[in-house]
């Protein structure tokens, strides 16, 4: 049958999918808009399945708060260039996910990609896109975050995020000082929280590697252990979030921070995710 330009266009209004593409899908299906439509889909599973090795290093961070700050919500969408991830499509489906993750409660990633997003799933909306684009997208990540109140913080390029979870925010001022202590997160990347929560393992081979420098600088084989623990303590003043330096005001600890900010205020929980 004839395909009309005004078909042609009709089809790429209601997909988004290329001139050419929407012609060719028209002319397979014989001009039925709904086959059309799922010959443009099958093309995005094709698309996504000869692009399955690329590396999706760019994309953005969506993080959404709720239950008045109790609660943070965060997934992280991939794409392979830059140019992708300041796309609107690909924010303004990034933006619908996390909307719909926050109404659901999907208990894993898994179930994220089941939810409903008008009358396809969120994976089936992805390789829609895909199809669109012609560049793998991939959601990598989702978590929930809870705590007696929890701030977030995404970095300028929407690559890096972090979520805290606080304790004691009673104070007016502490929303903020958790929004401070979130940028410190993710400019210094802590590895816990303090030195209680270091993985024994990693504080074995701190030891390790502080008596190895001791026996290398020719300091007697008694003093080892000894030197080894005062390098140690170093460690977990650059390593541990509430004994670094707080970035702001590097005459005080993070932990004397927040305690400075309000009584009793301390982090209990973070999260910091980076695109890579």
């Amino acid at each position: 049958m004839n395909i009309t330009a005004q078909d042609v266009n009709k089809l790429r209004q209601m997909t988004g999918a290329g001139m050419m593409d929407c012609k060719k899908a028209l002319t397979e299906s014989n001009g039925d808009f709904e086959t059309a439509i799922e010959i443009l889909r099958k093309k995005g599973q094709k698309v996504s399945a000869s692009r399955a090795d690329r590396q999706t290093s760019e994309g953005s961070l969506f993080i959404r708060t709720v239950s008045n700050d109790s609660e943070a919500f965060l997934i992280a969408l991939n794409c392979e260039t830059d140019f992708v991830a300041k796309n609107e499509e690909f924010k303004s489906l990034g933006n619908a996910i996390i909307d719909a993750v926050v109404k659901e409660r999907p208990a894993d990633i898994d179930s994220v990609k089941k939810l409903k997003l008008g009358n396809l799933s969120v994976g089936e909306k992805i390789t829609e896109l895909v199809g669109k684009i012609g560049e793998k997208i991939d959601l990598s990540s989702y978590e929930v975050i809870s705590g007696e109140k929890v701030v977030s913080y995404i970095h300028a390029n929407h690559k890096l995020g972090v979520v805290v979870a606080l304790k004691g925010a009673t104070a007016p001022a502490a929303i903020e000082a958790g929004k401070n202590v979130a940028m410190q997160i993710a400019a210094m990347n802590p590895i816990a929280i303090d030195k209680d929560n270091v993985d024994p393992k990693v504080i074995e081979k701190e030891i390790e590697i502080g008596k190895e420098q001791a026996r290398a600088e020719g300091k007697p084989e008694a003093m080892l252990e000894k030197i080894a623990i005062g390098k140690l303590n170093k460690f977990y003043k650059e390593s541990t979030l509430l004994n670094q330096d707080y970035v702001k005001d590097s005459s005080v600890t993070v932990g004397k921070y927040l305690e400075s900010v309000s009584k009793g205020l301390t982090v209990v929980k973070f999260r910091r995710i980076t695109l890579a």
